[in-house]
């Protein structure tokens, strides 16, 4: 893959553009795949006793299918609430007005937002409670990790984008309806440009790595992201959540 977007103006077709040039809003969002019309997709799935929340101890996303998206909007929630703090922290407001970087970390606060606010349209009554974040370990004023130990924020930001990508590709073989799993698709698809965009502000041209895809396949064809199971990415997930608002997924092993 090239660390290179073409543009697709009529005046300049052939004209390549660095990776963190920022992409036209309405070009982004359409790249979500995720939209109003998709709805239904979830709806036939969803029923107000799919899923089971423990109260004050820890939020099952439950069985099946609705398991799956929930689990997807437990992520989702998280990501859209730490996006919310970049863009009121010192970091961020301290961007110029026309920094690539600010609007990339704006489109993709938006997008994160569409995608959480999408699941709990779509789940209705069978969605997990709002979740309650707990960021005491990231730095909203700086750009990378301070020595007290916190993440900066595009450590923080790569951090949730691997993770969500990781998360979706392991969780697709728990879906059955193969509507959900085109959905999840084109989501998981969206967050990796998200990884990409992210990877290569912290360092130029260094979208993709061993660490998210799986190098040591020989054929350059078969190499695939790396995957993690919901198990994995809980672990990690929760360490970002407050108590009362843990997630568990023990229908999805």
């Amino acid at each position: 893959m090239p660390d290179t977007l073409r543009s697709t103006s009529s005046d300049d077709a052939s004209v390549a553009q660095p990776l963190h040039v920022p992409i036209k809003r309405r070009s982004f969002f359409r790249y979500a795949g995720a939209t109003a019309g998709a709805t239904a997709l979830l709806l036939s799935g969803c029923n107000d006793d799919d899923n089971e929340v423990t109260a004050n101890t820890v939020v099952d996303v439950g069985p099946g299918d609705v398991g799956v998206l929930n689990y997807a909007y437990a992520l989702e929630q998280l990501e859209a609430a730490f996006y919310a703090e970049v863009l009121k922290g010192t970091y961020f407001t301290n961007l110029g007005p026309g920094s690539a970087e600010r609007q990339i970390l704006t489109d993709i606060a938006l997008h994160e937002k569409i995608h959480a606010d999408f699941f709990k349209t779509a789940l209705a009554g069978s969605a997990i409670k709002d979740l309650t974040p707990d960021f005491s370990t990231i730095d909203f004023a700086v750009r990378r990790g301070t020595t007290g130990g916190k993440l900066g924020v595009l450590d923080a930001a790569k951090a949730f984008e691997d993770l969500g990508v990781a998360a979706y590709n392991g969780a697709g073989r728990f879906i059955t309806d193969p509507r959900n799993l085109a959905l999840a698709g084109k989501i998981v698809s969206v967050e990796a440009r998200h990884a990409a965009l992210i990877r290569d502000l912290l360092d130029p041209n260094s979208f993709v790595a061993n660490d998210v895809v799986d190098f040591s396949i020989t054929s350059a064809t078969a190499r695939q992201e790396r995957s993690k199971s919901p198990t994995e990415v809980l672990v990690t997930v929760n360490k970002f959540l407050a108590e009362g608002s843990k997630v568990s997924a023990p229908s999805l092993v």
